[in-house]
């Protein structure tokens, strides 16, 4: 399939932004490139960078993301602000969602920056304990993700 010249530009953009947080401290809740975010925080950056004003105000989260009530909070959220779609259709400047363990809730974000995610991707996110890091799309990951997006107009 051939993605339109346009739409290939705005995808690059969304990547080339998400490089500009590499090194952000991870902090929960903040969306500051250079001071500190979390996983969602990098998200919203990104899109008020490339897409325009945040639609939505972002009331208080845990980190638990709603794992104690079994709500996939995150997800339902995604699902309302970005297009959908199957995760092997994914490619750079697509979101990513991830599980942290088999059974759970999925609470992570990150943004696909390199090939595939059958075949040496890589993603950039923030991750506790490391900041805003560009990993390796691995095995481990890979069969932790759950679902993908696109931002609008990309």
């Amino acid at each position: 399939m051939t993605v339109p010249v346009a739409e290939s530009a705005r995808a690059a953009r969304v990547v080339t932004v998400a490089r500009r947080w590499l090194g952000t401290p991870y902090v929960h809740q903040a969306s500051c490139r250079g001071a500190g975010c979390d996983c969602l925080g990098l998200v919203r950056g990104v899109w008020r960078e490339v897409v325009g004003r945040e639609p939505v105000p972002l009331p208080p989260y845990s980190a638990d993301w709603g794992e104690v009530q079994g709500a996939e909070l995150l997800w339902q959220g995604a699902r309302r602000l970005l297009r959908e779609l199957p995760p092997e259709a994914a490619r750079p400047g697509d979101v990513l969602l991830f599980r942290m363990r088999a059974g759970a809730v999925a609470k992570h974000l990150g943004i696909l920056s390199r090939g595939r995610p059958g075949a040496a991707g890589r993603f950039i996110h923030a991750y506790a304990g490391h900041g805003v890091v560009e990993s390796p799309l691995s095995v481990p990951w890979r069969r932790r993700m759950v679902a993908a997006f696109r931002f609008p107009g990309t």
